[in-house]
């Protein structure tokens, strides 16, 4: 993994050169998650690398899985995060997720959660699956896709 985890820092230090982008990279591998995690640090340009509702991140993302594809031949998952912006996310999305539950289980109605990107859904369906008193399901397709938290019956 070494060797990987170096040539995806030389990847991300080439494509943030080529966006003109003063960075700081550090790349892991999480063998827990099977999934490197690249850390940029990004000073004044963490807001434009992060982008709106992290979409710049994303891409930023799929690329970096792209080039890492081209020069090793291999698919791998990687994670960027951007100034501790999925840290935060995450915690966010735990408060909704509790908040929703809480509702769904007060109200004895599902409760939906629109407009969530498919790891922010993830990570919801994770963090509820323990909970005995919810279940959570996604319905929908593509961009319309959507999360219910539903009390147990």
């Amino acid at each position: 993994m070494d060797k990987k985890v170096k040539i995806l820092k030389e990847v991300a230090e080439e494509l943030f050169s080529l966006m003109s982008a003063n960075v700081k990279v550090a790349v892991q591998y999480n063998e827990t998650d099977a999934v490197f995690v690249v850390d940029i640090e990004a000073g004044d340009t963490t807001g434009l690398l992060i982008g709106k509702r992290g979409e710049t991140l994303l891409s930023i993302q799929n690329v970096l899985a792209l080039l890492f594809k081209q020069k090793t031949g291999e698919w791998e998952k990687i994670v960027v995060n951007v100034g501790d912006y999925r840290q935060k996310e995450e915690e966010y999305l735990k408060n909704l997720a509790t908040s929703a539950a809480q509702r769904a289980i007060e109200t004895e109605s599902p409760q939906n959660l629109y407009n969530l990107k498919a790891w922010q859904r993830r990570v919801i369906h994770l963090f509820l699956a323990d909970n005995n008193e919810v279940e959570t399901t996604s319905e929908g397709e593509g961009e319309e896709r959507y999360l219910i938290i539903s009390p147990k019956k």
